[in-house]
């Protein structure tokens, strides 16, 4: 592809200033009106249709010029995982649950935003030289751990917060070098490459992007939105963890499952899809034709918005593209910068090339 993309190899800063906005803001599953409306900001003066369903999910429509020959739906997420206040405490303390997978360990000290004020919070637990033995052996509970806002009376919470309100870790966005350094990689990566492929028509696709919700929980906004789109043909746009890191006693790592600088992962296989063959040998074959890295992502674990759509009506045929990040669904992801910009280049060149021919199995 080369010299003939349209899709630069470094981002611009109204790309990077967006997925910055993205990742900053407040949006567990549920509760995705913020990021929404960042979305609907940058794509509506590109879309030919526009709107958002029942579920919360944006709809948008591209055409491109000529004769249709395929409706391509791309979906990426923007929910990310967090928490949800539930009550307020006697102390004036947030109680909260988990919203998506979060692992309990990686709570407690965390500053977060709560609300789409961000209002600022700390998740309490004790000192360590204030801890037993067996306390230390011990992961605290969730049910013992509460969101300081810096009151000490529950009337003044209750004043600031009610329940329902969702909160996120307080991680700001920043470029390290080659790297970025958010939290909600996982989906905000792919909302910002679905965002700046509206940018580029192609001849012949009409592209339908969905902006989905609840995909953490479930994949219920792609669900509903596959069901509405009718598409032919389905890509999900995510993230995924790259488990890249050297082992514990420094053998060789062959669980990875993708890794760092190694290009967009293509899926085979998820705990929730079997990849169209069609679709797969599609992909790799325009990575190889273009020049664009890429990495099959190792099947097993997981699922993606196209685990739902491709069930839905009479079948959609569908496969998954990743960006790889580490430490996703923590407080703090990296993910390279040339993967960001490899995944773009290839979902557009994959785009430019399909026929019906790649939906044969």
């Amino acid at each position: 592809m080369g010299l003939d993309s349209p899709i630069p190899a470094r981002p611009s800063a109204t790309h990077l200033r967006l997925l910055r906005n993205l990742t900053e803001a407040v949006g567990i599953s549920g509760s995705e009106a913020q990021v929404r409306e960042i979305v609907r900001a940058h794509v509506e003066p590109l879309a030919d249709e526009i709107r958002t369903d029942a579920m919360g999910n944006l709809l948008v429509i591209r055409k491109g010029p000529g004769r249709r020959r395929l409706r391509v739906m791309l979906a990426a997420h923007m929910d990310e995982v967090g928490l949800m206040v539930v009550s307020v405490g006697s102390e004036g303390e947030l109680k909260f649950e988990r919203v998506g997978g979060l692992d309990a360990r990686q709570l407690v000290g965390k500053p977060v935003w709560i609300g789409k004020d961000r209002l600022p919070g700390v998740i309490g637990g004790k000192p360590v030289h204030l801890t037993t033995r067996e306390e230390r052996k011990q992961t605290t509970k969730v049910e013992s751990m509460g969101i300081d806002i810096g009151v000490s009376k529950k009337e003044a919470a209750e004043g600031k917060i009610t329940p329902g309100t969702g909160a996120v870790f307080a991680t700001s966005f920043r470029r390290i070098r080659g790297t970025l350094r958010a939290k909600a990689l996982d989906d905000r990566m792919g909302v910002a490459i679905l965002a700046e492929l509206l940018e580029h028509p192609i001849e012949g696709i009409e592209l339908q992007a969905a902006f989905t919700v609840q995909e953490e929980i479930g994949l219920r906004g792609a669900q509903i939105a596959a069901h509405t789109l009718k598409p032919d043909v389905a890509i999900a746009l995510d993230c995924t963890p790259a488990r890249d890191l050297p082992t514990w006693d420094g053998e060789e790592n062959t669980q990875y499952n993708a890794r760092l600088g190694h290009g967009p992962a293509i899926y085979a296989a998820d705990g929730r899809t079997l990849a169209h063959p069609g679709l797969l040998r599609h992909l790799v074959d325009t990575a190889e034709t273009a020049g664009i890295p890429y990495q099959i992502r190792q099947p097993g674990g997981g699922g993606t918005d196209a685990g739902a759509i491709h069930l839905t009506r009479e079948g959609i045929p569908s496969i998954s593209v990743s960006v790889p990040a580490r430490y996703i669904h923590t407080a703090c992801s990296i993910a390279y910068v040339s993967d960001w910009r490899n995944t773009v280049r290839l979902v557009h060149a994959a785009m430019s090339t399909m026929t019906r021919s790649a939906l044969r199995r």
